[in-house]
């Protein structure tokens, strides 16, 4: 009897020890796996100790240990144009941008699944802490990862239907210890590596320094929300909502910034953690993405779960449509630092089902 040919996958392997388990997983299971690695960052070093080289050397040694196929892909100018020149310009619009989630919607769902699909594959896989469940039509829903401390479904908000049924997600149901128990069992090199950190595909950067470094520094006025200045900045591009180290203000009082104001370069502080000026009861965003085509228009009107950043605790709300292509939120409990340019992402308990970038 001749054998049903395997499903062929390509991983995307980073250097670390979710996608090089996710592979051995994948293997397991009795796929046909195929290593690839993505260039997206170099900063024009050619120095051998540079971020992607030494991450590129792990994710070979690990398609090595898997015996599996290892192909590297050179995104880098693709990168610069769709996430890079993007994350400074909403910095330079005093906007707070997320990197990570535009990563994973251009270039891991994007640029790499066209490159599986050359190489004959149905599917791409990442290690990604979250899952999928597909119904018996072929419709494909978003969940967070079973290790709620490690969920990253966060920064899948921005992917499609499209994007979703070819995607897969290997260690959705393992929560990170068992990952790396995993790890040493197949024998793995980086079973013990660290997490990774940073700015996605750039690496664990100091953001200050970064922006610096390409934006030019302009001073301004540091202004209460009572408008008395009491101190200088460099840049209002150079502060996030909600920061309070950095400020360069002494006295031993606690400050934090709530508004940048691009066009009189200033930044506007509230004074310690209760000022009401941190906190916001609601929301508008735009540039809506949906999981499912008409997700969200069920939710207008009720109440639904959503989150504002990377690994905060869901707040509950009612959704709304104020006009096409813009929505509102209004949480029942004041939210802290609510960034525009940020992403928020709405849940239907432990489906994520849209996603949209935060106005004001």
């Amino acid at each position: 009897m001749n054998e049903l040919p395997k499903r062929k996958v390509m991983i995307g392997l980073s250097g670390g020890v979710d996608s090089s388990v996710s592979a051995a997983l994948l293997i397991e299971q009795g796929y046909e796996v195929i290593g690839g690695f993505m260039k997206n960052w170099s900063d024009g070093s050619t120095d051998e100790s540079c971020g992607w080289r030494a991450e590129r050397r792990d994710a070979m040694a690990v398609a090595a240990k898997l015996g599996i196929p290892f192909h590297t892909f050179d995104f880098e100018e693709q990168y610069r144009a769709k996430v890079y020149e993007y994350m400074i310009a909403e910095y330079k619009a005093g906007r707070t941008p997320n990197p990570d989630v535009l990563c994973n919607k251009y270039m891991k769902f994007d640029l790499f699944m066209d490159e599986a699909t050359k190489l004959g594959c149905e599917f791409v896989a990442t290690g990604h802490y979250a899952r999928t469940k597909i119904d018996d039509d072929g419709t494909v829903h978003l969940l967070a990862g079973v290790d709620q401390n490690k969920d990253q479904s966060y920064f899948l908000c921005q992917l499609t239907q499209a994007q979703l049924k070819k995607s897969m997600f290997p260690i959705g149901e393992l929560e990170k210890p068992a990952v790396r128990e995993l790890a040493k069992k197949y024998d793995l090199a980086v079973a013990d590596k660290k997490d990774s950190q940073g700015i996605c595909f750039v690496g664990q950067v100091d953001m200050d320094d970064f922006l610096k470094a390409r934006i030019e520094p302009h001073t301004g006025n540091i202004v209460t929300t009572k408008n008395e200045v009491i101190g200088q900045h460099q840049g209002f591009e150079f502060y996030t909502i909600g920061q309070r180290g950095g400020l360069g203000i002494g006295g031993g009082i606690p400050y934090y910034v709530v508004e940048r104001k691009p066009e009189i370069n200033e930044v506007i502080v509230a004074v310690g953690e209760d000022d009401e000026a941190l906190y916001r009861t609601k929301l508008r965003a735009s540039n809506i993405a949906e999981t499912i085509d008409g997700n969200l228009e069920k939710y207008f009107g009720r109440k639904i779960q959503a989150r504002i950043r990377y690994r905060q605790p869901l707040a509950v709300g009612v959704l709304s449509e104020v006009r096409p292509g813009v929505i509102e939120a209004v949480f029942e409990q004041p939210q802290r630092a609510v960034a525009p340019g940020q992403f928020i992402a709405f849940y239907d308990d432990e489906e994520l089902i849209g996603s949209a970038v935060i106005d004001n």
